[in-house]
């Protein structure tokens, strides 16, 4: 096994991989990730926003050093099993292994979410045999459990969690490379007030000093301006929208499976659809002949009536869209709806070690005199979030009525479909 390799990274300049990271980085699994985009269709607004997965996944596992560097200078990880020291930084390089092509629109569009793929590909060689041979009992379902957030580990937090390394290097590396300045996060500040606490009953957990609240601040805006800013602007959710639709189509005709789906990268899936359906909306993407905005508004403008359905159920999402695009004067696939949910955005629920050395917690009701971030998030949320009508051509009817479909529940709209 090698000792360790240094590679060049423009966000954290020198990542230090060590012998274990180095004996699963040349796996198909892990360097298939070259080949997937972290920000999905961004670049068709971002042009620069082409960085990679694998390029995140450095970047966690640098951060997860990192942080495990400063933990245990300050005596944090005395009685942390050597198991899950070894675990963690392996966990955030891994942790993405089981991503789609684009993003996460796949998942929007009903597919199985991709820990739940990447937890399988743990099991699969040659990456099962890499781990496999470096000898640790266990280690294989301890990977696994962090990166799907059930393990008892104490630095179950690093990997998921309010604080976990992802978030921080996902904002950011995307803020970096799309040329905003929303995703600013005291990094530095973040990562020297991370420690483990120790609750009434024992159990510790990632937690952060008092002095760090600003730095946590810091994290939980720069999520929102990215999401307000970046991930859910208008044009990237038209493209996500119109993929999402080619995406399900191809399967529904047996173009591709769900199987093959997970498998492929960014080029491999849009090639297959372009061959298979020339013509259509995978086509439309790719020349960047985007939907336009037939309604928009924020949600805090939107009916509060409106059911989760809309978000949840692609399959009834897509008979709703199909029998109000035929309304209003178009075709079917010409009129697709967006209300991306992502509730909690700026949770929080963190242990804090206080100055005077007690132990206070940090949640979504904020904390007074500091933290009132999430004392505000869902004000926040809403100004972020948007109700969208995306339409490939101008409607030649209004769409009066359509808000009152997206208001009623689902069974009564399946009653409706199936009478």
């Amino acid at each position: 096994m090698r000792d360790f390799e240094i590679v060049r990274d423009p966000l954290w300049d020198n990542i230090r991989l060590d012998g274990v990271a180095l004996a699963v980085l040349d796996t198909p699994a892990v360097q298939r990730l070259r080949y997937v985009r972290q920000l999905g269709h961004a670049f068709l607004v971002y042009p620069g926003a082409t960085h990679s997965r694998f390029e995140h996944a450095l970047g966690a596992y640098h951060l997860a050093r990192e942080a495990l560097a400063i933990l245990d200078e300050r005596g944090d990880l005395t009685g942390v099993a050597a198991d899950h020291l070894a675990a963690v930084p392996v966990a955030a390089l891994l942790h993405d292994i089981g991503h789609y092509p684009f993003s996460h629109a796949l998942e929007e569009a009903g597919f199985p979410h991709h820990e739940e793929l990447g937890v399988r590909r743990l099991r699969q060689a040659p990456l099962a045999e890499a781990l496999d041979a470096l000898g640790v009992p266990g280690f294989t379902d301890l990977i696994g459990s962090l990166i799907q957030g059930r393990s008892t580990s104490p630095l179950q937090g690093l990997i998921s969690g309010t604080l976990d390394l992802d978030k921080i290097d996902y904002l950011s590396r995307d803020a970096w490379m799309c040329g905003v300045p929303y995703g600013a996060v005291d990094v530095d500040r973040l990562l020297a007030s991370l420690t483990l606490v120790e609750d009434t009953a024992g159990r510790r957990e990632l937690g952060v000093h008092e002095k760090g609240i600003s730095a946590v601040e810091s994290l939980l805006f720069a999520k929102y301006q990215m999401y307000r800013n970046v991930y859910w602007h208008h044009a990237v959710r038209s493209a996500t929208c119109m993929f999402k639709r080619a995406v399900r189509s191809a399967v529904a005709n047996g173009v591709i499976t769900p199987a093959d789906l997970a498998e492929t990268t960014d080029g491999s899936l849009m090639e297959r659809l372009l061959t298979q359906s020339p013509g259509g909306l995978a086509r439309a993407v790719h020349e960047r002949r985007l939907f336009k905005r037939a309604l928009d508004l924020p949600a805090s403008d939107a009916p509060a009536e409106i059911q989760p359905w809309v978000w949840e159920d692609p399959a009834l999402l897509e008979r709703v869209e199909d029998q109000w695009a035929r309304a209003a004067g178009l075709d079917a696939g010409e009129l697709l709806v967006d209300f991306p949910a992502r509730s909690n955005m700026l949770s929080v629920d963190l242990p804090l070690r206080t100055r005077d050395g007690g132990i206070d917690r940090l949640t979504d009701a904020g904390r007074v005199g500091q933290l009132g971030l999430p004392r505000i998030a869902e004000t926040l949320y809403q100004s972020a979030r948007r109700l969208r009508v995306f339409v490939a051509r101008r409607p030649v009817k209004p769409l009066e009525g359509l808000m009152a479909t997206l208001c009623t529940p689902a069974a009564a709209l399946r009653d409706r479909f199936e009478a």
